[in-house]
């Protein structure tokens, strides 16, 4: 018997094919049209909103206000000790996509992740300059590089470095007064960090929108590998009638009257995919659960006389039922499952928790925060003081006068730096550092242990808001 050759070696990495995706037509592109022109709409147009707060606050109606250490959306003013607020929306945003994807699989990514949307443009554009699936690879795979090749690559780059630039100028539109932004990096009178913030993105974006495209959603993105966690047998997610579409046939007349499936073998789900994949072959993990090859699939249906919905939204319980011949379950029973009526529960939770923390939250606030370096200072006659470091914030338009106030033990007197009064001013929608003195009358109680509760508060003198934030008093260890 001879000897059998060893398999040759397998490369560790298999080389990038790049994929051309067809047009298609039918709802669920309709609906990624949709999606992306809202998106893209929302963001692009977002930081020119204007919104009126008073002389002393910005315009803009959503920015991000670093300089300030301030978040503003339209009427909501975030400042940096309520971070909760952000924290409770990124909560939000995790538990939605954990119900979305438990529900329809990868919608998120399919629809609405920003890698999807600007590939989506890229490859319309791409269609405009090159032409559709056909033309694209007739471009691509030819050698010889004529005039005609160069002035559709270099009409299709600078197209996707237009986006590019784009895409990064109005990221950077967010974080600053978009006008007054506009004409300074015009001028070339911008910050350098707006000029390297929007290179980056516009490198990044012509890259990962033209050229990195399926690679990103397939390598660099966790989620394919954390979904699988999120899905369950009841998970609506794009799938293929093997059991009506096979054994697949090239025509529509069966071959020596064997039996035939619906599916011609056409490869239209296949030339429509951006991941390149055959739903076919069952559930994969670089399915973004775009269905578009449900559009394309449905589409030749029509044309050969065959009922729609080959490859269509479906679960696992539905693959059993009709199997058997029965009827698939009513999509709002896979719908509304214990896990994704949790899911919205928690979410709901959250969603109410910060709507009530926002609108019970004061306009004036106050942090203490006691000099530790000394703990405490005897005076001259015995009495004992200490000091803190008191932020008073006031979130209205205008300037406030606050009156600051002590109690808990009645021989304890509070005291102003700088001030013989009692009360200061803090200019509109701004912090003021103000240092207060506590002073313990000599043979007090406070003045003789060690440590004393006490409650410093402000008021609002126009209104009569108050706010406190309790601390303790340093007093002498005997």
């Amino acid at each position: 018997m001879a000897d059998s050759q060893p398999d040759a070696p397998q490369p560790l990495y298999a080389a990038h094919e790049p994929i051309f995706p067809r047009k298609v037509y039918g709802k669920f592109r309709n609906l990624k049209w949709a999606i992306m022109i809202v998106t893209l709409g929302i963001y692009y147009v977002t930081p020119w909103i204007r919104w009126d707060r008073g002389p002393s606050l910005p315009d803009q109606a959503v920015l991000i206000d670093l300089a300030s250490r301030r978040f503003f959306f339209f009427w909501i003013e975030i400042w940096p000790h309520e971070f909760y607020f952000i924290a409770g929306l990124l909560v939000m945003a995790g538990l939605g996509l954990f119900l979305f994807t438990s529900a329809l699989g990868r919608v998120w990514c399919g629809y609405a992740c920003p890698q999807t949307v600007w590939t989506d443009l890229f490859i319309l554009v791409e269609r405009w300059i090159e032409g559709d699936r056909n033309a694209r690879l007739r471009l691509h795979r030819q050698k010889k590089l004529d005039v005609r090749k160069v002035r559709l690559r270099l009409t299709k780059w600078i197209s996707w470095l237009l986006i590019g630039l784009a895409t990064g100028g109005a990221w950077v539109f967010y974080f600053t007064d978009a006008p007054t932004l506009l004409v300074d990096l015009v001028t070339l009178n911008a910050h350098p960090v707006a000029y390297t913030t929007i290179a980056t993105l516009t490198g990044t974006t012509f890259f990962f929108g033209g050229f990195a495209r399926e690679q990103i959603c397939i390598y660099a993105c966790p989620w394919p590998r954390i979904q699988a966690a999120m899905l369950d047998e009841d998970s609506l997610v794009v799938g293929y009638r093997d059991w009506r579409g096979e054994p697949r046939k090239h025509s529509q007349e069966a071959e020596d009257g064997a039996p035939q499936g619906d599916c011609i073998d056409c490869m239209a789900c296949v030339n429509v995919c951006p991941v390149g994949i055959d739903i076919r072959d069952g559930q994969q993990l670089e399915c973004i659960t775009c269905a578009l090859c449900i559009d394309a699939c449905d589409d030749i249906m029509a044309k050969i006389g065959k009922p729609r919905g080959l490859i269509d939204y479906m679960a696992l319980t539905d693959e059993e039922n009709e199997r058997a011949g029965k009827p698939p379950k009513p999509i709002l029973k896979h719908i509304l499952r214990p896990r994704t009526i949790m899911y919205t529960a928690l979410w709901a939770l959250v969603g109410f928790g910060l709507m009530f923390a926002l609108f019970i939250r004061s306009d004036i606030d106050m942090t203490v925060a006691p000099v530790r370096n000394p703990t405490y200072v005897m005076l001259s006659d015995g009495a004992i003081r200490n000091t803190y470091e008191v932020r008073l914030r006031n979130k209205h338009g205008e300037d406030r006068r606050f009156n600051l106030t002590v109690s808990g033990d009645p021989a304890i007197r509070l005291s102003l730096e700088g001030t013989p009064y009692s009360s200061i001013t803090v200019p509109a929608d701004s912090m003021r550092l103000q240092r207060v003195y506590l002073v313990a009358a000599p043979g007090s109680d406070a003045a003789q242990v060690e440590r004393s509760d006490v409650r410093l508060w402000i008021e609002d003198t126009l209104n009569g808001d108050r706010a406190y934030k309790d601390t303790v008093f340093n007093g002498r260890d005997n």
